[in-house]
């Protein structure tokens, strides 16, 4: 005889939800490693470049066995030159990691000028309907600028300071779900 167990019904088109104490511990262990992050973002900047190091080279080596694994697919010369691109960005970063930490610090300054200066450009052109835009490319254009400006400083903490946000509104994000109605639902 086969029994189900409803206690973790399936919701329509969605995975089950998560029984109430994962949210919580999920909750509460991001928000202690975003305050551990947040206590030295210095160390913490420095791991991440390491850590991106290492995912870099581990997807170059699978973009050039992907190269010739998919050989007839066309793009061979642009696959192996991407993967190479991986694993040259990887080593970089392995083997200066202070330094790496500075070139994806300024490329990270880059992007988030470039961007805020684009959803500024979208909300005045959507004005009605995307000053939110608006305001979101604001405050990616300041970002950009403060990360810019503060330049080599900013390289040393700013990885670090983001991923340690990054953890704390995770952590209470999943503290929120744990408590929303829906959650307890289920």
């Amino acid at each position: 005889m086969t029994t189900y167990d409803s206690s973790s019904a399936t919701r329509l088109g969605g995975p089950p939800t998560p029984p109430l104490w994962v949210c919580v511990l999920l909750g509460l262990v991001m928000i202690g490693a975003g305050l551990l992050v947040l206590g030295d973002v210095a160390l913490f900047t420095v791991i991440s470049t390491i850590f991106i190091g290492w995912t870099a080279i581990v997807a170059g080596g699978f973009e050039i066995v992907h190269a010739f694994w998919t050989k007839g697919w066309g793009g061979f010369v642009w696959q192996l030159l991407l993967g190479a691109l991986y694993l040259a960005l990887g080593i970089v970063l392995l083997s200066q990691p202070v330094t790496g930490a500075l070139i994806l610090t300024y490329v990270l300054g880059l992007l988030l000028l470039l961007s805020g200066i684009v959803r500024i450009l979208i909300g005045v052109s959507h004005w009605q309907t995307g000053w939110v835009i608006l305001i979101s490319g604001i405050f990616g254009t300041l970002a950009g600028l403060v990360i810019l400006t503060g330049f080599p400083a900013t390289g040393l903490w700013v990885l670090g300071l983001l991923l340690g946000i990054d953890l704390l509104s995770h952590g209470i994000g999943w503290l929120t779900y744990a408590w929303l109605p829906t959650a307890k639902a289920a």
